[in-house]
């Protein structure tokens, strides 16, 4: 039976009832199948595909919303320069087309995953919005082995996330 999480995150005085377990730092990162349309067709990306690399996923609710855009739009800002090597995906349930015309529109130069399929990243992630059926605002920084070193789930859907915690994270475990 999934978890149910009621209120752990909110939305102006709405609470929420966020889907599944919250991951912490040491966990195995949950394997994951999520579409991208890179303009051409939709291909299906994978966790292994880039295992033993450093991978930061930002998850957002929709990119077409305030908060969400300029959340996908920091990583772009040369103060979040990720160290070479490292993966940088931001995941929603939006189309992939969207997603893609979205990154496009914005100048984004990482890779958006769409879980628009099904529920499960979002379950697996522990970052499905039952009554949305979105994903709550979160960061995670993954190994090179799939073990979760940086799990942030934001509880106000209208906050940005603490990019300075993901980003030491990150440079921690790429160096």
């Amino acid at each position: 039976m999934t978890e149910k999480r009621v209120g752990e995150a909110f939305e102006l005085g709405e609470k929420l009832t966020i889907l599944g377990q919250k991951l912490h730092p040491g966990d195995a990162a949950p394997r994951f199948e999520l579409d991208h349309f890179d303009g051409k067709g939709i291909s299906t990306v994978r966790l292994s595909d880039t295992h033993g690399r450093v991978r930061l996923l930002s998850v957002v609710n929709s990119l077409d919303t305030p908060v969400c855009d300029v959340q996908t739009r920091r990583w772009a800002d040369p103060e979040a320069a990720l160290p070479p090597g490292v993966v940088l995906y931001t995941v929603s349930m939006d189309l992939p087309f969207a997603q893609t015309r979205w990154m496009q529109a914005a100048g984004a130069g990482h890779v958006a995953l769409s879980a628009h399929r099904s529920k499960d990243f979002g379950i697996a992630y522990g970052v499905l919005i039952r009554e949305w059926r979105m994903l709550q605002r979160a960061l995670f920084v993954i190994s090179r082995d799939e073990r979760v070193l940086h799990a942030e789930y934001v509880a106000d859907q209208m906050q940005e996330p603490d990019y300075a915690a993901a980003l030491g994270g990150v440079r921690e475990a790429a160096s």
